[in-house]
């Protein structure tokens, strides 16, 4: 027992040195810790600006540590933003490799692989200058992504150094779309896009570590952004994301995120978004 409240301490502790780096809306190159597992349940809520509703994205996700650096998340997607109806819209699974780490005291730097792979079963509507969906509303959309939207396999790199309560990330990544279960791509959406991030994140309380039941508050802005970069459709757009995270006794997490588009030329029907998430951890799994 004793052995365990030390264990439960010590990663208690490591967490709390890295909490300003738990990004809300992109991953750090650092690991959740090995023989560790995380549940999450994330809530998205978009401005349908071309179907004049609000659409709902939920996620519910399970991570594990495999080991201090490597570790999986299995994901699954229920939404209405490709139909009327909340409607289950598949899965993915996501692996990150930590593959360089540089540790000083108070900082460190960490760079990271990771691999994301997506099959989903959502129908696909006609990319038009001046369209119509099924309802005869206007509507038009370029942007496609692997959270649900449509199946795909994406890779890439991230570097995140982290400076006392500060923390700042960055991801360059690539994504290929592909067909859904059960419909082919339109032939003038694009099938290639690039995806690049720029993170910020402050622990701001406690000033003082004392405990590692204190509650932690973290604030993060994060820039996000695409580009499609094959024939069919080109565009980009960058969006900002402020967010304000909760962390509770060092196992549970709230974040909340709210996101917009700052700048760009590609027409999306979800430039607008508001994340509201719970993550729980379990450590030393196998002496449960």
């Amino acid at each position: 027992m004793k052995k365990y409240i030390i264990l439960l301490a010590f990663v208690s502790i490591n967490l709390v040195a890295q909490a300003q780096e738990l990004y809300v809306n992109t991953e750090p190159a650092s690991n959740m810790p090995a023989n560790s597992m995380g549940i999450r349940l994330t809530n998205k809520f978009f401005n349908m600006k071309f179907e004049g509703n609000t659409g709902m994205r939920f996620e519910p996700e399970v991570m594990f540590g495999i080991s201090k650096n490597l570790m999986v998340h299995g994901i699954g997607y229920l939404s209405n933003n490709m139909q009327e109806d909340i409607r289950f819209e598949g899965g993915s699974i996501y692996a990150k490799y930590r593959f360089l780490s540089k540790d000083d005291l108070h900082s460190h730097f960490r760079m990271a692989a990771y691999a994301k792979g997506s099959l989903i079963d959502n129908p696909y509507y006609p990319v038009l200058n001046a369209g119509h969906d099924h309802s005869g509303r206007n509507y038009e959309n370029e942007e496609l992504d692997l959270e649900g939207m449509t199946s795909g396999a994406g890779a890439g790199i991230i570097a995140t150094q982290l400076i006392h309560k500060l923390a700042i990330s960055g991801i360059v990544g690539y994504n290929r779309h592909m067909k859904n279960l059960k419909n082919e791509l339109p032939s003038n959406v694009s099938r290639s896009m690039v995806n690049y991030s720029l993170s910020a994140g402050y622990l701001l309380l406690p000033v003082k570590y004392r405990s590692y039941e204190q509650t932690n508050l973290n604030l993060y802005v994060e820039f996000l952004g695409k580009s499609n970069i094959d024939q069919y459709r080109a565009g980009y757009y960058v969006d900002v994301a402020p967010a304000i995270q909760f962390i509770f006794n060092s196992t549970t997490r709230l974040d909340l995120s709210y996101r917009t588009q700052l700048f760009g030329d590609m027409a999306r029907n979800m430039d607008r978004s508001f994340l509201i998430r719970l993550e729980h951890n379990i450590f030393n799994l196998r002496n449960k």
